[in-house]
């Protein structure tokens, strides 16, 4: 496969190195991922970088996956030492749950340190998670949008800071941390598709053309309804033709506009308007989809 999206700044192992530092003042590690690809947005670094940490697994943006197959996700993703917790930030749902599992995962630590004649103190909780996967959205939601610092701690970095949730629990907020490379082309169209990654950096028509068949088989009533397309055509620009004729997508001259028929699809998917839909699920990887990049003429 030819790569069309670059994927690792340089920038982002420097993000990794200050993460790996950071995480020795945490008590509990909250992993961030996209309820709609948990697998894909989830990053395997974490598993050395978080070794012996108490986790929970956020599955964040809960209000834009299929209730069901997030509802499987929790139970897949829970552990001995490690919890999972669905949250709708819009909404608020789930954030109760949430900082009840930092506060579980807390006690052990809590125990020891009373054990050694230490006071009380409040869990200290590091919040980690790709770029683009929410974790602002998270912040805000249990920080009530206060975001207020609880003040200077030893090796805090510019892009890094102490937030107090209540008096129970501090946050660090991080650097988002991309995973090395794409694993399997299937995952790099998703993570493009749900908008992990900047549009500049990758062709909107590939992209959209290949996840098209994928978003068919849950939401081709919503894909009729919202775009106008009455049935997949095996060939992906056919699709966005379709797309832009029915929308009225049209170019100088008469000529119906492809790129922007997938960046109008791409929006829908991203907010939501074509359904809540997931795109794996416990067991089941995503399907190989068909990646062909059709030229577009300007």
């Amino acid at each position: 496969m030819t790569e069309v999206i670059q994927w690792f700044p340089g920038h982002m192992a420097k993000a990794r190195r200050q993460v790996a530092e950071q995480i020795k003042l945490a008590d509990v590690v909250l992993e961030v991922v996209d309820a709609r690809a948990p697998r894909a947005t989830a990053n395997p670094d974490l598993e050395e970088i978080a070794a012996g940490k108490p986790r929970v697994v956020v599955l964040g943006k809960a209000d834009l996956a299929d209730p069901d197959a997030t509802r499987a996700w929790v139970r897949e993703l829970g552990g001995s030492d490690r919890e999972a917790v669905a949250l709708d930030a819009v909404r608020g749902k789930g954030t109760g749950e949430l900082l009840g599992a930092v506060r579980r995962l807390f006690q052990p630590e809590l125990a020891r340190l009373t054990l050694k004649g230490r006071l009380p103190r409040a869990a200290r909780a590091m919040i980690l998670g790709m770029p683009n996967v929410g974790k602002s959205s998270v912040i805000n939601r249990l920080a009530g949008g206060r975001k207020a610092a609880v003040g200077d701690r030893p090796g805090i970095t510019r892009g890094q800071q102490w937030i107090r949730l209540n008096k129970e629990v501090d946050l660090l907020d991080t650097p988002g941390i991309l995973v090395p490379r794409i694993r399997r082309q299937s995952e790099g169209i998703v993570l493009a598709a749900i908008g992990m990654v900047k549009e500049e950096v990758f062709r909107a028509d590939w992209v959209a053309g290949a996840v098209l068949p994928l978003v068919w088989q849950m939401a081709s009533g919503a894909l009729e309804e919202r775009l106008g397309l009455k049935q997949l055509a095996a060939d992906p620009q056919t699709n966005l033709v379709a797309m832009a004729w029915a929308k009225g997508l049209i170019r100088p001259g008469g000529q119906p506009d492809p790129e922007r028929a997938a960046h109008l699809f791409l929006r829908e998917l991203r907010d939501g308007r074509l359904g809540r839909l997931t795109f794996e699920r416990p067991g089941e990887a995503i399907p190989e989809l068909l990646a062909v990049s059709p030229p577009i003429s300007g």
